[in-house]
């Protein structure tokens, strides 16, 4: 018996493939996850399969021996060091874009997630143009300036991250002046994602105004006035971890469903296999609720050194400084509660405390996740089986492989 393509299980399921960027696609995004958890090998390999692959444009040096390397020796007092390490970033950047382009062959869509909170955000957005991505998708602030910056790309696909309808009003408002509109909007809900959080407080993210039953019909319908309905895809971000899942949100008037945690947990996701296995261990009641460096709601495994860390977070906060001095250098955040002594805010490294999960190191690590069981429960399998699983209606969630 021939196995039904991804196509034909799409088909059969009743699912509506993306129409994004003059390309059809399986209606399933890959999350941007950082810092190098989505390089060019996951992304690479989900597009290969015909759907969305992501790179996770920060840090990404830490991939690269060669490029880590520049910056040893370097004190944190040279002058040189932050023009190190940017270039170094963008480099590895380029690289990554250009080993998940060969991955590809062509298939699929590739995209390029830069944060708009980041120092390096223009820069990263320039070379992701330069390199030719497919798609710029830009959270973690309002991208107000992409346009701008992507004049000269017409042709590249613009994504914002956003959670309510009230930020997407705002944001149209702003592109139609600059004479351009998003190619497709992601629409994350704060309660279910993983990260930084759509949402002002940690007590917000529950709050119903972020539903995808009230968001989705709201931006449909602005969508309509605007005279663009049919034009700009929606992609619901967090909670997807079934066929049904998508089946409900296209009923919703989602375009396509977008997962992250779910692809950590395949072999060609780029970080260590102890990241992976963590994450898909990791159940809800191991999940906690936290203000980030970046003064944003986040939410992650609790992990020792987490643990360790919000035991200390009232005493750390309270003491902070204003203004010290970052022996990072480079592509940090533009506000960052460690570094300019905000006392509500996170006060530790988030890039060096990233690294560390990357590397599967649990006692220095900051391991994000998002709520819900995975499609395979605790297995590791590869990303063409997680997408065969979500084009393939019922699967009680966690049946292993």
């Amino acid at each position: 018996m021939t196995t039904p393509s991804l196509l034909e299980r799409m088909a059969a399921a009743g699912l509506r493939p993306l129409q994004v960027a003059g390309r059809q696609l399986l209606p399933v995004v890959q999350g941007g996850m950082g810092v190098g958890v989505s390089a060019h090998r996951l992304a690479g390999s989900v597009a290969a399969q015909g759907a969305w692959g992501t790179i996770a444009s920060v840090d990404l040096r830490r991939h690269h021996p060669d490029l880590m390397a520049r910056s040893e020796g370097l004190r944190d007092g040279d002058a040189n060091k932050k023009a190190v390490m940017e270039q170094a970033n963008q480099e590895a950047l380029a690289r990554e874009i250009r080993q998940a382009r060969g991955i590809a062959g062509g298939r699929g869509l590739l995209a390029v997630n830069v944060m708009r909170a980041v120092s390096d955000y223009a820069a990263s957005v320039r070379t992701a143009l330069q390199e030719g991505a497919d798609a710029l998708v830009v959270g973690a602030g309002l991208p107000l300036d992409l346009p701008e910056l992507a004049q000269d790309h017409p042709d590249t696909a613009l994504v914002p991250i956003l959670s309510d309808a009230r930020g997407v009003a705002l944001l149209w408002r702003k592109w139609e002046r600059r004479r351009r509109i998003p190619s497709a909007i992601v629409i994350e809900h704060p309660g279910h994602a993983a990260g930084h959080l759509g949402a002002a407080r940690v007590a917000d993210v529950g709050d119903a105004r972020f539903d995808f039953e009230a968001v989705l019909p709201a931006v449909r319908r602005h969508l309509r006035d605007a005279g663009v309905e049919g034009r700009v895809p929606l992609i619901a971000a967090g909670g997807v971890r079934t066929c049904e899942d998508i089946q409900r949100l296209q009923a919703l008037g989602a375009d396509a469903a977008q997962l992250g945690t779910a692809f950590v947990a395949t072999r060609e996701c780029d970080a260590h296999p102890h990241f992976k296995k963590v994450l898909a261990a990791a159940r809800d009641e191991d999940l906690v609720e936290f203000t980030s460096v970046a003064g944003l709601p986040a939410r992650a495994v609790m992990t020792p050194w987490l643990r360790k860390y919000l035991k200390a977070e009232e005493r750390l906060q309270a003491v902070a400084q204003l203004k010290r001095r970052c022996t990072m250098a480079f592509d940090c955040l533009s506000q960052c509660g460690l570094r300019d002594g905000l006392k509500g805010w996170g006060q530790f490294c988030i890039d060096q405390r990233l690294a560390a999960a990357l590397r599967g190191e649990m006692d220095k690590g900051l391991f994000f996740r998002g709520r819900g069981g995975l499609p395979f429960g605790s297995q590791v399998t590869s990303v063409r089986q997680l997408l065969e699983r979500l084009m393939t209606p019922g699967v009680p969630l966690g049946t292993p492989a």
